[in-house]
C-alpha cells in the first residue's frame, strides 16, 4: 500500500498498520511484557526491554506518523511529557519563543521547571509573524507554536511562522491538540515537529492519558527516540493499544464535533447574555482566512464570556449544565464545560493570562458528538 496515494480517512484505518506477524490478528495486540527472550545476549526479534519499544506502542507510533504524514511517531505518557522530550533538545542559555496564548500546563512547565536550568522563555503574540522575529538572536532555537490556541482559539499562520523558523535555523514545533491531523497538518506546513496531547481527539474517549511527538527527519527524530529511553516517560502497551483504537474512528468524530461546534458557536453569537464567542469560524474573526486556508474545518472547541459577567456568574452557569460535565480535557465524544481561570490556566498568574483575554468570566467548552438540539437546549437552560 502506498501511504501516499491513500486519504485521511483510509490512514487512520490502515496506515502504517498491518496483520499482526503471529496470528494474524487484524488490531495489533496488546504485548504487556516489561521484556523479551532473547536466543543469546544481545539477539533479539527486534525488541528487548519495554521501555526502549515495545510492539504496541511501535504500531502506534507507526500510525501517528503516517496520520501526521511525517515519517516517526514517538509516544509518551503524556502531552507534557511529549513537550518535557523537545525542551530537553535544549542546553542552558538556549531561548524559546512561545505564544502567550497557550495551555497552562506547558506554560508551568516551561517556567517552572526548564527556565531555572537557564533555558530563556518569551511569551509573545504571534498573529502577526513579522513579530517573531524581533525576539530571534543567536541563542534562539525553538518557537513554540500552539494553534488554535488554548483557550482563546488565535488561529497562527503555520507556514509564515515556518519560512521565518527556517530562515534563522530555528525549530519550529506546532502543538496540534485542538485541530488534531483530520483539521490540520503542521508538518506540510513546514514545522519540524508535532505535538499531540492525544488524552483528547486522538484518543477521543476520555478513557487514556497519552502524548505524542511527530517528525520527519531521522536526526531529530533519533534525538527524540533517544530522550524517550533514556528519560523513560513513556506509554504503556494498554494505553497505546486505546489510542489507536481512537485513531481509527477520528474522522468520523471529528466531523461530528465540527458540525456541533458550529451550532453552538452561532447559537451563543445571537444570545442576547453573550458578551463574546471565541471561535475562529466566524468571519469578522481577524483569523479567519488563515483558519480557513491551513485547516480542514474549525474544530469543536470554543470559549465564551457572559455578558458583564464575573467569575461568580460564569460558575454559577457552569454548574446549571447538565449534558456538559464540569471537568479539565477536551476532545471526547462527551461535551464538556471549564473554567480556565481556575482550572486549566490557574498557573499563570491572573496579570498574564488576563492580558491575552482569559479573564475570571471566560467559559471553555469542548463540544462532544450529542445530539446537538440537547446540547443548546442545555445551554440555554443554563444561561436562563
Amino acid at each position: 500500500m502506498n501511504e501516499n496515494k491513500i486519504k485521511f480517512n483510509t490512514k487512520v484505518i490502515h496506515g502504517g498498520q498491518e496483520p499482526d506477524k503471529a496470528y494474524g490478528a487484524v488490531m495489533p495486540p496488546i504485548y504487556q511484557t516489561s521484556t523479551y527472550a532473547q536466543a543469546t545476549p544481545g539477539e533479539h526479534q527486534g525488541f528487548a526491554y519495554s521501555r526502549s519499544a515495545n510492539p504496541t506502542r511501535s504500531a502506534l507510533e507507526k500510525s501517528l506518523a503516517s496520520i501526521e504524514n511525517g515519517n516517526y511517531g514517538i509516544a509518551f505518557g503524556s502531552g507534557l511529557a511529549a513537550i518535557d522530550a523537545v525542551l530537553k533538545l535544549l542546553g542552558p542559555g538556549d531561548e524559546v519563543i512561545s505564544t502567550n496564548d497557550l495551555y497552562g500546563g506547558s506554560y508551568r512547565l516551561f517556567k517552572k521547571i526548564f527556565e531555572k536550568y537557564g533555558i530563556v522563555f518569551h511569551f509573545i503574540g504571534m498573529q502577526n509573524p513579522e513579530a517573531i522575529e524581533a525576539y530571534i538572536n543567536e541563542n534562539t532555537k525553538l518557537i513554540w507554536v500552539e494553534t488554535p490556541t488554548n483557550p482563546m482559539m488565535n488561529i497562527l499562520d503555520i507556514k509564515k511562522i515556518a519560512i521565518l523558523a527556517k530562515k534563522n535555523k530555528v525549530l519550529l514545533a506546532v502543538d496540534n491538540t485542538f485541530a488534531s491531523p483530520y483539521l490540520q497538518q503542521p508538518l506540510d506546513l513546514g514545522a519540524d515537529i508535532v505535538m499531540h496531547s492525544a488524552t483528547k481527539y486522538l484518543s477521543g474517549h476520555s478513557d487514556v492519558v497519552l502524548g505524542a511527538l511527530v517528525v520527519k527527519d531521522k536526526e531529530l527524530a533519533d534525538e527524540l527516540y533517544f530522550i524517550q529511553n533514556a528519560s523513560g516517560a513513556i506509554c504503556g502497551p494498554m494505553d497505546s493499544f486505546l489510542v489507536l483504537r481512537g485513531i481509527k474512528t477520528l474522522h468520523v468524530r471529528m466531523q461530528r464535533h465540527c458540525e456541533n461546534g458550529e451550532a453552538i458557536a452561532r447559537f451563543l453569537a445571537k444570545h442576547p447574555k453573550i458578551e463574546k464567542v471565541y471561535w475562529p469560524g466566524f468571519k469578522d474573526n481577524p483569523n479567519y482566512s488563515i483558519a480557513k486556508a491551513q485547516m480542514k474545518g474549525f474544530g469543536g472547541m470554543l470559549s465564551f464570556v457572559p455578558k458583564g459577567g464575573d467569575m461568580k456568574d460564569a460558575i454559577h452557569i457552569i454548574e446549571q449544565l447538565k449534558i456538559f460535565t464540569i471537568a479539565e480535557s477536551l476532545g471526547g465524544v462527551e461535551s464538556l464545560v471549564g473554567h480556565p481561570a481556575s482550572m486549566t490556566h490557574a498557573s499563570i498568574p491572573k496579570e498574564d493570562r488576563e492580558k491575552v483575554g482569559v479573564v475570571d468570566a471566560l467559559i471553555r467548552l469542548s463540544v462532544g458528538i450529542e445530539d446537538v438540539n440537547d446540547l443548546i437546549a442545555d445551554l440555554e437552560h443554563a444561561l436562563r
